[in-house]
């Protein structure tokens, strides 16, 4: 514990953002990591706990306390080493986790909980500054070949783990560039993508070898309108012939639908269509058929990341308005802390792409999209809905509020409501068993002679979003890590790889 009385005498201390009025006019990432002083102060109002939950609120179980004392005493070099023994890519979650770490702070009880992704953040920024991040190829090589198959933040992680416990790793990608919906999914202004780019040249040095363009089994070539352009085919028995194992670890990129009348106007669109075609622009391609928010009334369905991440698009495109709407209630402006601590608490979250200008509604069903009489939306049908719990089985039940029908402009809409499922084709290609919500089923614990993340198939395992659904990013390094453990020691027979 760097200062005991710490969290006594200093409040939190916020990351710096630059103003949203000069911010929407660039792509670049606005928020600067806090100066070595301020990270000290921050990290000094750590208490130790003596049972931490912020450890087990984190997802990759981050040894938190243990790198707060390390910055308070300026030993940046070994918080960096504490930090990457549990986390590959502290640099994404730094930037993009939610931080259920905070929430699960015990100073967070009856005050601000400790800054910790923001500790995390300035951490990991000093330790590439420095050049203390460097590859770590394995003194010996195991003879033994994996597969992985996609290149987000689990399948990354996988095989990262997997090439220093000296495996032979491919990973197999659909796109032009490792990095799943981290690199295609979430803008630029919340994580540029040169932070993934260093680490394919690291992974890269430590053995890993990356295929890119390349359909695995039998996946489609595009989902909606979200093109991909995998241009190899590689069956599934291929993959299972030539490697002695095989994770799959894409995304669940099933976007959920909303079949009301309208659906097939022109500007109906899903998010991913709209975010994958901006960042795609943003490494310098050019899409004539962009879809762009520039002087359109944008509507946003969904209330979540993902909805959040079509604001800040829509503000930087010049948006004349961006309103969002979500069918659930609107979220308490704090969460009753005796309740929910040490859990994620439900309460109401602003985002830095709301600041920056955004009309937000709870409460509210689409019943349609209006035509302009030429194929275009130009309005959306709304009515208020009320959440009633039954009384017999105590689940909320939605009823629509009687004359409570209304219109907005709409002249692009952007369906932002979540993922329900991977893509079934993978899964169906490797013969693996699904759960009742489509997602590859795999048990995270040993159970009779199965191994932890194995699948139905012999040799084939599964991680991440493909296994557990939508998800976090520190959730899929999570789960990643976990599935390299299993990996080596299906391989091996033991394995030195943590859990």
């Amino acid at each position: 514990m760097g200062k005991t009385t710490g969290f006594l005498e200093y409040a939190r201390l916020e990351e710096t953002a630059e103003a949203p009025g000069q911010r929407i006019h660039h792509w670049r990432e606005f928020v600067a990591h806090l100066d070595p002083d301020r990270a000290k102060v921050q990290a000094a109002r750590c208490m130790d706990c003596g049972i931490p939950f912020c450890n087990s609120g984190c997802p990759v179980n981050n040894i938190i306390p243990d790198f707060n004392d390390l910055v308070y005493r300026e030993q940046w070099f070994a918080a960096s080493e504490v930090l990457h023994s549990t986390n590959n890519f502290p640099e994404f979650t730094g930037r993009v986790c939610p931080a259920p770490c905070e929430a699960a702070c015990t100073l967070n009880i009856n005050d601000s909980a400790v800054g910790i992704k923001s500790i995390e953040h300035a951490i990991v920024d000093r330790a590439w500054q420095e050049g203390w991040i460097v590859a770590r190829p394995p003194a010996r090589r195991s003879g033994r070949r994996v597969a992985v198959v996609g290149s987000g933040p689990a399948g990354l992680a996988c095989a990262q783990q997997l090439a220093r416990a000296g495996h032979a790793v491919t990973v197999f990608e659909k796109n032009e560039r490792p990095g799943g919906l981290l690199r295609y999914g979430i803008p630029d202004f919340k994580m540029e993508k040169s932070h993934i780019d260093r680490r394919l040249e690291q992974m890269g040095r430590e053995g890993v070898e990356f295929r890119t363009n390349v359909l695995v089994g039998a996946a489609p070539a595009q989902l909606g309108k979200v093109l991909y352009t995998g241009t190899e085919h590689v069956p599934a028995q291929q993959l299972l012939d030539e490697h002695d194992a095989v994770v799959l670890a894409g995304g669940a990129e099933q976007p959920r639908d909303l079949p009301v009348p309208g659906r097939g106007l022109d500007g109906v669109h899903f998010a991913l269509e709209f975010l994958t075609a901006q960042n795609r622009v943003n490494t310098g391609e050019r899409l004539p058929e962009q879809i762009l928010a520039r002087g359109k009334h944008v509507i946003v369905i969904g209330g979540g990341d993902t909805g959040s991440d079509c604001v800040g698009t829509s503000n930087r495109h010049g948006a004349a308005s961006v309103t969002q709407i979500e069918l659930l209630p609107q979220p308490p402006a704090s969460e009753n802390k005796a309740l929910t601590w040490p859990y994620w608490p439900l309460r109401l979250r602003t985002s830095s792409s709301h600041e920056e200008g955004c009309e937000r509604d709870w409460s509210v069903t689409t019943k349609s999209f209006r035509d302009d009489g030429q194929g275009k939306v130009c309005a959306l049908v709304l009515a208020r809905v009320q959440w009633q719990k039954d009384p017999v089985t105590g689940q909320f039940r939605m009823a629509e509020v009687p004359g409570s029908e209304f219109e907005l402009r709409a002249d692009l809409v952007l369906l932002a409501m979540g993922f329900v499922a991977p893509l079934a084709a993978v899964a169906e290609v490797f013969g693996v068993e699904k759960d009742a919500r489509g997602n590859v089923r795999a048990a995270t614990e040993p159970g009779g002679a199965a191994q932890p993340y194995a699948t139905s198939r012999a040799k084939v395992f599964a991680a991440g979003d493909m296994r557990r659904g939508q998800s976090l990013v520190v959730w899929a390094i999570r789960e990643g890590r976990q599935c390299a453990r299993a990996v080596d020691e299906f391989l091996m027979g033991v394995s030195a790889l943590p859990r």
